[in-house]
């Protein structure tokens, strides 16, 4: 019976082999790296959003000097724009939030107020402001939008309110969700990525996808950090599906810490649920059972859309440990050039010398 240890020694042997190689799978990480590029706003379009910025709270201020100088406006940038999460969406648009605070009491209605801002923006483009529920929307049609929500801020008070359209002022802190984001990005540099990632991914399938706040909150609740971000982004996704899995909301981490996924219904909770699923089952793929990499990409491509980059028509792991072995045994000294100019073991050509210039 002493053969016993000697197979279970093999056999363990054979399973640990057998597991290298299934992580023998296409890399994608520099492909997402270049996706998060992608996904950023060109400095062009960027400036010209500042500029337009600039210009609408110019507009905003005379209006108010002129027509009502008891309201002096304020400013403060707020959204995923002070976040450092914008996105460029499939339509190489982008968009600012641009707070419109006023540090008194109000003697008028939420909806005169957000109708004193609009008169204040009308004219600014060709296209209409538009006077939606939580903002004023204005659009610079196939490039971006700005977006002002209206805020009272009264001086003896710490607690802004938003004007609602139709419904008042609601508490409303906007300072406290770029404050709490900035607490869950220092834990974490991929964390920025990876909400990049899902809003491009929600933009990408749309169809009432979660807003880019819920999806901003889902990923710092549920972040699974990672050297690769291909790697990352699935088990964060297999986190968030557990996470709804149990408890299908969506809190906001300041006030007034509302549920996010409250209003949805079931077509949407369906919709959203459905899309989680397919993108971590093609996400498994990628990662456990395809070795090429430009077939692991169109997966990845999929879900995330065409800013997600082509990978090579190659098992990229496989060329990268062949590179490594070259490298070693270049430093062993047991490397030799071939005719055809590779470099092999095979002791037939000429013997290169060892390699002692390490750097200095």
């Amino acid at each position: 019976m002493y053969w016993i240890p000697f197979v279970a020694a093999a056999y363990l042997l054979f399973n640990k082999s057998k597991k290298l190689k299934k992580k023998n799978m296409a890399n994608c990480n520099k492909l997402f790296l270049d996706f998060n590029s992608n996904l950023n706003i060109p400095k062009k379009k960027k400036d010209k959003l500042k500029d337009s910025k600039e210009v609408l709270r110019a507009k905003i201020r005379k209006h108010f000097k002129d027509n009502h100088p008891e309201y002096k406006p304020e400013f403060y940038i707020q959204g995923s724009y002070k976040m450092g999460t914008t996105i460029l969406t499939k339509d190489n648009e982008c968009d600012l939030d641009d707070g419109v605070y006023f540090r008194r009491e109000t003697d008028v209605t939420a909806t005169t107020l957000q109708k004193w801002v609009k008169n204040a923006l009308d004219g600014a483009t060709s296209s209409a402001v538009e006077h939606r529920s939580k903002c004023l929307r204005v659009n610079y049609q196939g490039d971006y939008h700005i977006d002002f929500p209206v805020y009272i801020f009264p001086k003896d008070d710490n607690d802004p309110s938003l004007a609602v359209k139709n419904n008042g002022f609601e508490m409303s802190d906007p300072k406290e969700v770029v404050d709490w984001y900035k607490t869950e990005k220092a834990k974490s540099l991929q964390l920025n990525r990876l909400v990049k990632y899902l809003k491009g991914w929600g933009d990408h399938k749309r169809n009432k996808m979660p807003s880019g706040l819920a999806m901003t909150i889902l990923a710092a609740n549920n972040i699974q950090s990672n050297d690769r971000d291909d790697v990352a982004l699935k088990n964060t996704l297999v986190k968030i599906q557990q996470t709804l899995d149990d408890n299908f909301e969506c809190f906001v981490p300041a006030t007034p810490g509302d549920d996010l996924f409250e209003s949805y219904d079931a077509i949407r909770k369906n919709n959203f649920l459905s899309n989680l699923d397919d993108f971590i089952k093609d996400a498994n793929k990628a990662l456990d059972n395809e070795p090429n990499q430009l077939k692991a990409s169109k997966l990845w491509r999929k879900h995330l859309g065409l800013h997600f980059p082509f990978g090579e028509d190659e098992n990229t792991d496989a060329k990268e440990a062949a590179l490594k072995r070259i490298s070693e045994n270049v430093l062993k000294g047991t490397a030799y050039s071939q005719s055809s100019g590779t470099i092999s073991t095979e002791p037939t050509k000429v013997k290169n010398k060892p390699h002692t210039n390490y750097g200095g």
